[in-house]
């Protein structure tokens, strides 16, 4: 099995060939791209940590969209002072699909 921990977007995952990742809004111009910070590569048995990365190892990637993420809803109240506060947060969200392990 070939798997790496690449680190994106402030967060680190574990993907493979073919997997869709969601990660924080991802600001680029470019529809496919490749990601150079690669923590750990797995080939079989061949397992290599990176140094804080490793060499040569890259992760190709392509967007799939860009979304918003579920609402989230807090409300604050504090009793017998009529006070209430209510606030509502989207996070931006992007879709990666791995295409392609380089390493």
């Amino acid at each position: 099995m070939k798997y790496a921990v690449i680190s994106i977007s402030g967060s680190q995952f574990l993907v493979s060939e073919g997997q869709t990742i969601t990660i924080d809004k991802f600001t680029t111009s470019e529809k496919k791209g490749e990601i150079k910070e690669v923590l750990l590569t797995v080939n079989d048995d061949k397992v290599t940590v990176g140094t804080p990365i490793v060499d040569k190892a890259t992760v190709e990637y392509e967007i799939v969209k860009d979304f918003k993420g579920e609402k989230i809803e807090v409300s604050t109240y504090r009793s017998k002072s009529r006070y209430r506060r209510h606030l509502g947060f989207r996070a931006q969200l992007t879709d990666l699909k791995i295409t392609k392990l380089n390493f």
